[in-house]
């Protein structure tokens, strides 16, 4: 395995490096007097086109796409692509500012490897151009959607057109005044196949029928983007708004959770990194017992532990993606849900450590570090619970053992006396 970036992704991360530092951070303040000021948890602070408009100036613009199409014709790979998403993960405006912020980026993704040239036209490119934004309806409140399999919206075709009945929820962007279509997936066929019942379908969300019921706080927080329960009571939309073929839904779920899993897990590791910066600068300045907080040991021992677990995390990723560049995301797969447990359970204790160092402060409004645990502790769900993860993880590494176990003779098959 090699990790050193091209020279291409070598010149992008200076770059970023630069707009991080000259753009970024400064509009983090900016951003939440906009937002206040906005009264509207949902508002679109101006901020952000003036970041998107640094962003592409400076060729910094789409960075996550691995796939070559004719708008994004020299993508980096993944393990170029890792550092480069690290680096936005540091700042909750990073992402959007690049255009390379989830739900949109695994949407278009699977658009640019499924979508229909209509559709492109359609979707993909104000997607790519940052017009627009998107979310992705998947997760149910009525069933345990940790198993896909569970989905229950069902997709009816009358005609040349789709119907679709029934509920999602925790559907993030939704709530955002600029998304404009989901995709969606449910049932066309219960009667087939396990794993081919599902399809994908787009629906503007404009779409009448569609009804975003209420935001869903996490611990409190309001995203800005929302994170939405939706209705769909006979939602009508073109059978050219199918993705893909009928029964495909599971597999291009599939396609889109591998590259969105790894890219959450990459943003963990700027947020891991930030939050020990945060920690580290606290304890510097801060006396208490007649030493400075950095003087303690324990306090030594966070840092210590915080700086190990964090690079161990970028190793294992680093992994991940390489193998995703050399053999494939299904050949990935294993170190994909190995990675997923292992980055926002990482990251989450070097948050929790810095909000211990830095006392009252680190659970209140003028620390960035309330805000990162909400958000990372939503992760140890999102995209596959860690339970799900690990027991895939299991299967694999049980799966010689119990097949050399079902060659073996029973205390029967040797006919034991009783």
């Amino acid at each position: 395995m090699d990790f050193d970036l091209s020279p291409r992704a070598a010149d992008l991360r200076t770059r970023l490096l630069a707009f991080m530092d000259e753009a970024v951070y400064p509009a983090e303040p900016v951003f939440a007097e906009q937002m206040a000021a906005s009264g509207d948890p949902h508002f679109h602070p101006p901020v952000m086109e003036e970041l998107k408009a640094e962003a592409k100036e400076r060729g910094l613009w789409n960075l996550f796409m691995p796939h070559a199409t004719e708008w994004t014709p020299d993508p980096v790979s993944n393990t170029d692509y890792a550092p480069l998403a690290e680096i936005t993960g540091r700042s909750p405006l990073g992402p959007e500012s690049v255009n390379s912020a989830a739900p949109d980026t695994g949407n278009m993704e699977i658009l640019a490897l499924f979508g229909t040239p209509e559709q492109k036209e359609r979707w993909l490119v104000p997607l790519l151009e940052g017009e627009i934004r998107s979310c992705f309806a998947m997760t149910e409140p009525d069933v345990a959607s940790s198993d896909a399999k569970n989905i229950q919206l069902s997709i009816r075709r009358e005609g040349d057109e789709y119907v679709l009945n029934g509920r999602k929820w925790w559907i993030s962007g939704a709530a955002n005044p600029r998304c404009e279509v989901a995709i969606v997936m449910g049932k066309t066929d219960p009667e087939a196949p396990t794993y081919n019942q599902q399809s994908m379908v787009l629906v503007p969300m404009d779409t009448p029928g569609l009804t975003v019921v209420r935001d869903l706080l996490v611990f409190g927080y309001n995203d800005r983007e929302g994170h939405c329960e939706l209705r769909f009571d006979d939602v009508r939309v073109p059978a050219t708004n199918l993705l893909g073929d009928e029964g495909s839904g599971f597999a291009l779920a599939q396609a889109r959770l591998g590259p969105g899993r790894i890219h959450h897990c990459m943003r963990c590791i700027g947020i891991a990194e930030r939050a020990l910066e945060l920690m580290c600068e606290r304890v510097a300045g801060r006396v208490a017992f007649g030493k400075r907080l950095a003087e303690q040991g324990v306090i030594q021992e966070w840092i210590a532990d915080s700086r190990i677990e964090i690079e161990q995390a970028r190793l294992l990723t680093m992994k991940a993606a390489w193998l995703m560049d050399t053999v494939g995301n299904k050949g990935a797969r294993v170190e994909i849900s190995a990675i997923k447990v292992v980055a926002p359970n990482v990251a989450l204790r070097v948050v929790d450590r810095a909000i211990q160092a830095h006392g009252g402060g680190g659970v209140s409004q003028d620390f960035p570090l309330a805000g990162m645990w909400a958000g990372l502790r939503t992760l140890r769900f999102a995209d596959g619970p860690d339970e799900v993860h690990r027991m895939q993880l299991a299967r694999r590494e049980l799966r010689p053992y119990l097949e050399a176990a079902a060659d073996e003779p029973t205390s029967g098959d040797l006919g034991v006396a009783r």
